[in-house]
């Protein structure tokens, strides 16, 4: 089959009509996949530069007793609050008893930080603060340990938490 002069300036005419939308297309395609390792590359950039941190915390108390199971037969003094990224928390139920033989209100503080300057990037709280405790009473408490996402310069850290039931 021969093509004629009149068929060869029809698909050249044609083809110079179809090539903008290809080209348009083609732009679109290759748009797409400049976003798509642009992101991922900012995706693996923003998880190479997170860090894990590892942690532990000492359990000092005053007036009460700090136990792992609500029945208060397992006491413990140290909570290893794990692996910690920048902009995570963690939490540990612990059981609090009054140990004495009058009520008291529950407090929680920390001290002796390890790096000193942990305390401006680490937090804690707890769910049971001011809270009254009957003589020879337990209560769950839930304690949070949150890392700041700009904490810089840290690997490990530990504190000491205390908790102590204020006499009422």
């Amino acid at each position: 089959m021969f093509i004629t002069t009149y068929d060869s300036e029809f698909l050249w005419r044609l083809s110079l009509a179809v090539q903008p939308a290809q080209k348009l297309v083609v732009g679109v395609i290759l748009a797409v996949v400049v976003l798509g390792v642009t992101a991922a590359m900012a995706a693996l950039g923003a998880l190479s530069n997170s860090k894990s941190l590892q942690s532990y915390g000492t359990v000092k108390t005053v007036n009460v007793g700090v136990y792992w199971n609500s029945g208060c037969t397992n006491a413990t003094s140290t909570v290893n609050w794990g692996v910690l990224s920048p902009g995570t928390s963690s939490n540990v139920t612990l059981y609090v008893r009054n140990e004495g033989s009058v009520a008291v209100r529950l407090s929680l503080t920390t001290q002796n930080w390890n790096p000193a300057n942990a305390s401006s990037f680490i937090g804690l709280s707890w769910n049971r603060e001011a809270q009254l405790v009957s003589a020879g009473t337990a209560v769950a408490a839930v304690l949070t340990v949150s890392v700041y996402s700009n904490v810089t310069g840290i690997t490990n850290f530990s504190f000491d938490v205390v908790i102590a039931g204020i006499e009422q």
